[in-house]
């Protein structure tokens, strides 16, 4: 079981992150904010898809007076503003029942507007998330280290801490994002050694889905399985249901955090004589209805399954017009090909059941 260092706890809304509440997950609208219906169909599919956080831009004030209307339909939802340059949005946004602000302390450089930002938000009772990246980050810090490397991130946000931290001001969560994976591992390696704040982990600007999905993976996936992290948001261009779907995914993958089954299933070779591919999908959407933390296999002959997937909690290894329906590697049944992804399902339902009686 993976171990989590150990960070403060900041409450977003009635979410709290960091200390001893799971890795959450987060995403951010890609819709225009003034357009209040696009936007809040959005965080409904975002909701739908488990995004517990949902980061809302705030670029102007058409978009700022949307938020207020947003807000007041989803007021149980943890809302996030995400302010750039204007200290004057960071504000009322709070004043308008953001839940949370997004600042880059680097993209104000003003000290005086910031301290504006850290009053109203101590009056608000609200959280900051002090971003840290490549595009806000200092000069001087540049110029020390010769471009953008972690070791300039890492005491870009450090300043920062320090300087909120002398203002009174503690419910902080830090990022230090990259687009590079090496940079964002090791930016982050070294600020969860300087600080207990919690971590908003992910890397930015990752890309369309496949290679957005594979740096997010890694570069996220060694940092939770060395404990670093508290909220991720997986960044693509793409869909943000996506980005969710994503994040889940590398969560029950390191056996953090599940929202329903984990599949598994075979890459398929010369000994398969089905077409699994299909069952595969068929599976896929099945298991979308449901809410256990169980393994389900789709394997393609003996071999697979339920020898080497002998682990599943329910499975099957298919064969040419029948499916052998095994758990736990012991078979249960022997079905037909079409009845395959019912019999998982009504495995599925009876594991339910027994879970809900435990």
């Amino acid at each position: 079981m993976i171990k989590r260092k150990k960070t403060k706890t900041v409450k977003v809304g009635n979410i709290g992150i960091g200390g001893e509440n799971p890795v959450r997950i987060q995403s951010m609208t890609s819709t225009r904010t003034s357009n209040i219906d696009a936007t809040e169909k959005q965080i409904q599919e975002l909701l739908d898809a488990g995004c517990e956080l949902i980061r809302i831009s705030i670029p102007d004030l058409k978009s700022l007076n949307a938020f207020e209307t947003i807000r007041k339909d989803f007021l149980d939802v943890p809302l996030i503003a995400d302010i750039h340059f204007n200290h004057r949005l960071a504000i009322l946004s709070m004043e308008k029942g953001a839940d949370k602000i997004r600042i880059n302390p680097g993209n104000i450089n003003d000290k005086k507007k910031i301290d504006e930002i850290i009053e109203a938000a101590k009056q608000n009772k609200k959280p900051i998330r002090i971003g840290v990246n490549s595009g806000s980050l200092e000069n001087d810090l540049i110029e020390k280290y010769g471009g953008v490397f972690p070791e300039a991130l890492v005491e870009s946000a450090i300043r920062w801490i320090d300087y909120f931290t002398s203002k009174g001001f503690y419910d902080i969560i830090i990022s230090v994002k990259s687009s590079s994976v090496p940079h964002t591992i090791k930016a982050y390696t070294l600020l969860s050694e300087k600080t207990d704040f919690p971590l908003h982990v992910g890397v930015t600007e990752a890309g369309p889905f496949l290679p957005g999905t594979v740096k997010s993976s890694i570069a996220m996936g060694h940092l939770l399985y060395n404990g670093i992290g508290d909220t991720v948001r997986v960044s693509l261009s793409e869909d943000p249901v996506k980005e969710v779907e994503v994040a889940w995914e590398i969560l029950k993958s390191l056996e953090i955090r599940y929202n329903g089954p984990m599949l598994i299933s075979c890459p398929t070779c010369a000994r398969t004589r089905v077409d699994l591919l299909r069952i595969v999908k068929e599976v896929e959407r099945m298991i979308k209805k449901h809410s256990i933390p169980i393994k389900v296999a789709v394997m393609g002959c003996e071999v697979n399954g339920p020898g080497e997937a002998r682990d599943a909690d329910i499975g099957v290894a298919a064969e040419p017009g029948y499916g052998i329906i095994f758990k736990k590697g012991k078979v249960i049944k022997k079905v037909k090909e079409d009845q395959i992804v019912s019999e998982i399902e009504k495995e599925i339902i009876k594991m339910e059941e027994e879970n809900d009686h435990s």
